[in-house]
Formats: C-alpha cells, sequence, structure tokens
C-alpha cells in the first residue's frame, strides 16, 4: 500500500478519511466559516499539506450530496495537486444554489483522490494515425 503523508498546518484542521472501507476518495475538511452566495466562488481552506507517492497526483473532486442538496459543487473540477506541491490544499468551491450557503470549521467540502500518473515523451509529429473516429466531437455522435 502507497503512503500519503499529511501535515496539519492548522490545529483544527481534521486528517482525511475514507468514510467506507471500499471508497474512492477520502473526505476534505473545511478550517473555516464562510458564506457561499448565489452564484459566487470561493476558495476555502483545509489546513492541511500532503506528501505524495511517487508518480501520483491528488484529485479534488466535489461530495455528492452538496451537490445534490445544496448545488455547490469544486470549479475545477477534478482539481489536481501536483506531486511537489507542500503547501496548503484549498479547495475552489461555486455556489449554483438559489440561496446562500454556510460553510463551517469541521465540514466535509469535498473528496480527494489519489491517482497514478503516467509520464509521457512529447514528440512533433506531421501526421497522425487515423481512427475510427479522427476529429470528430463535439456531439459528433448525437443524442440517441
Amino acid at each position: 500500500m502507497l503512503e500519503l503523508k499529511i501535515k496539519k498546518l492548522n490545529e483544527e484542521a481534521i486528517i482525511p478519511k475514507y468514510a467506507h472501507d471500499s471508497d474512492a476518495g477520502m473526505d476534505l475538511y473545511s478550517v473555516e466559516n464562510k458564506t457561499i452566495n448565489v452564484g459566487e466562488t470561493i476558495l476555502v481552506k483545509t489546513g492541511i499539506a500532503i506528501e505524495l507517492p511517487e508518480n501520483t497526483e491528488a484529485q479534488v473532486r466535489p461530495r455528492s450530496g452538496l451537490a445534490l442538496k445544496h448545488s455547490i459543487t469544486v470549479l475545477n473540477t477534478p482539481g489536481t495537486i501536483d506531486e511537489g506541491y507542500r503547501g496548503e490544499i484549498a479547495v475552489i468551491l461555486i455556489n449554483h444554489g438559489k440561496k446562500p450557503f454556510d460553510i463551517e470549521k469541521g465540514m466535509r467540502i469535498a473528496q480527494m483522490v489519489i491517482k497514478p500518473v503516467l509520464k509521457v515523451k512529447v514528440t512533433e509529429a506531421l501526421d497522425l494515425t487515423s481512427s475510427d473516429r479522427n476529429a470528430g466531437g463535439f456531439g459528433s455522435t448525437g443524442l440517441k
């Protein structure tokens, strides 16, 4: 099993944890009390810094309950935390709802999934091989 090192930067920070053994993501918790007004985007601190295992990234994703019940989501989902980043983890939240939403200290605001990262050699090419899709994109397969 890979090790994720976590450092508390704030004494009130809660160490991320999996709610269930089978979960892919561990919960991230707020160390701030803030209000997200309708249509507003805010940055919410977690009070932690992490050291990821080699060749991994952390993806910050929305919590489905916040999205469904309150229309609160992570704006740049999934937000990527690079292996070499050692600063405080913060989450960009947006309120797509119809009323302000209060974030409280200790609230689960997002989830973090640790994923492997593949490194590739980048080469410039004059031609690309053909595929069954080629340049078809943005709705090219229709709705039904």
